[in-house]
């Protein structure tokens, strides 16, 4: 009895504001991980989650 495994993939969530903005407090990026239902979902995952670079709630959307 294997499972299937395809119907809920493991995603990254990335800071949209540390990726777009090259004046900000730290380097690096903020990253989540996290897993989505592709029926429910079936389109790209945002969400607004904290951001310890930019040192606030942020979006964060899914990266391949």
């Amino acid at each position: 009895m294997a499972k299937n495994k395809g119907l809920r993939p493991i995603l990254t969530l990335e800071c949209t504001e540390c990726r777009t903005n090259p004046d900000k407090r730290s380097n690096g990026v903020s990253r989540y991980t996290t897993t989505k239902n592709r029926r429910n979902t079936p389109n790209r995952l945002e969400l607004k989650k904290y951001c310890r670079h930019c040192n606030r709630h942020t979006i964060h959307k899914e990266v391949k």
